[in-house]
């Protein structure tokens, strides 16, 4: 399974967490769950916790979903 990777997060006055993936914004997180998530951050692999905080997983269905009918365009 690959590894996650291209996510960043920017800490904000206020307590205000933004996190992006690829420079796109994925989720922003207030108060609490800030604080929580920059604790869990400095603690750990800081991709893969961005992955799991944001739902950004790799499930390995990707492919099947894309090849549906009902995802066709």
């Amino acid at each position: 399974m690959p590894r996650p990777h291209g996510f960043t997060y920017e800490q904000h006055a206020g307590g205000t967490v933004r996190i992006t993936h690829h420079g796109r914004p994925a989720t922003t997180l207030n108060g609490t769950r800030a604080e929580q998530f920059i604790a869990e951050v400095e603690a750990s692999d800081p991709q893969l916790v961005m992955a799991r905080w944001t739902g950004n997983y790799k499930r390995g269905n990707e492919r099947t979903a894309r090849d549906h009918p009902r995802n066709r365009r």
